[in-house]
């Protein structure tokens, strides 16, 4: 008997409870102009409809794979996947997204063409909450699309919006560096150091300009609209320095780089969550930035002015900037007495950053 056929890319589709979602998505990959995928479907437990649906298409069409699995969480549903698959490529659907026809044929040509590691695009913010809308979002860095890029060195791609659904990765790459997700039952976010790990462990990767991935924004199911995971952020980033340092490249460089990336983010978390849950977390992100700032971590390169102000007044909690310290009257108070340059001095007003021009 001939040896089973080598498909160029596994698709992986995470599914958990999307009897809504599935058809459209499951739909928009088995049309793919590029015929030779196979398409690994982990049902994470599902509790509707989810799994009858993938075992229909299944019964279909030849090319599915279908794993069934009790309720572990995304990472390990993903890690799951990664194990299954035999594609040169790797590519991402979300169960509630969906893709344009030539997304894989038009990723893989770019991949083989341009001998990358990784192929990443923008991608689309799709709603159907008033008719259906879809809007380009670019969420790569303008001065690096379009051409290879050394991660290293163009850095702007690590504060991209995550997005690991919008690319396709070389198989052999993910094996050989080990990169796979965090396995935290009940957790969100992992595509938080899965990103970071791709783009600090290859040396070639290419941004596009073009988008083929429809991103649903209006299910209320997603775990990104969850406040309750209140430090699954900081989870992966415990994981990401875990990762660098068993590799034994957790140097200065990537220390700095993690420390920048990791603001970005923990900025993200504590605006998203409600007020309880921003004083638990604030608490944290100020003792790990003091502990950054006291090693001498923080480099200023990596930060504007906005961003640099912010960040030593999380360290110094007497300079407070977000709604949990809010007081009934706003006090126009300087941070550290810091000149942003000759003639000019910087003052906090609520969540603002003033700049207000002085007498020397």
């Amino acid at each position: 008997m001939p040896a089973k056929k080598q498909p160029k890319v596994s698709i992986l589709v995470p599914c958990y409870n999307v009897e809504k979602f599935l058809p459209e998505c499951l739909d928009s990959i088995i049309n793919q102009t590029l015929k030779d995928i196979e398409i690994i479907c982990i049902n994470d437990g599902s509790k509707d409809s989810t799994l009858d649906i993938i075992k229909r298409y299944a019964k279909k069409d030849k090319r599915f794979v279908v794993i069934d699995k009790e309720n572990e969480g995304y990472g390990k549903s993903m890690n799951r996947g990664l194990d299954a698959a035999t594609g040169e490529y790797v590519g991402i659907v979300e169960s509630d997204d969906w893709v344009d026809s030539d997304m894989f044929e038009s990723l893989v040509k770019i991949a083989e063409k341009k001998k990358v590691d990784v192929v990443k695009s923008n991608f689309y913010e799709y709603t159907t909450t008033n008719g259906k809308q879809n809007k380009k979002y670019n969420s790569l860095p303008d001065k690096n699309v379009n051409i290879v890029i050394n991660p290293h060195e163009e850095t702007a791609v690590f504060f991209a919006y995550p997005a690991i659904w919008s690319a396709i990765y070389k198989r052999e790459f993910l094996v050989k560096n080990k990169i796979r997700f965090l396995e935290s039952p009940g957790a969100s976010f992992q595509d938080t150091g899965f990103n970071f790990k791709v783009f600090a462990c290859t040396k070639r990767a290419y941004l596009t300009s073009k988008a083929w991935l429809h991103y649903r924004c209006d299910n209320e199911n997603s775990s990104v609209k969850s406040t309750g995971k209140v430090f699954c952020v900081c989870d992966e980033y415990e994981e990401i320095e875990r990762f660098f340092k068993e590799r034994g490249d957790l140097d200065e460089f990537m220390r700095k780089l993690i420390s920048r990336v990791k603001f970005g983010t923990y900025m993200w978390n504590l605006n998203r969550l409600a007020s309880d849950a921003q004083k638990q977390f604030l608490k944290r992100f100020s003792l790990e930035y003091k502990k950054y700032h006291k090693e001498k971590i923080l480099d200023r390169k990596y930060f504007d002015d906005k961003q640099w102000l912010k960040m030593l007044s999380i360290i110094n909690p007497y300079n407070p900037i977000y709604p949990v310290f809010r007081a009934i009257i706003s006090v126009i108070q300087p941070i550290y007495k810091t000149r942003i340059s000759d003639g000019y001095k910087v003052y906090y007003i609520f969540n603002k950053i003033v700049i207000k021009k002085i007498k020397l």
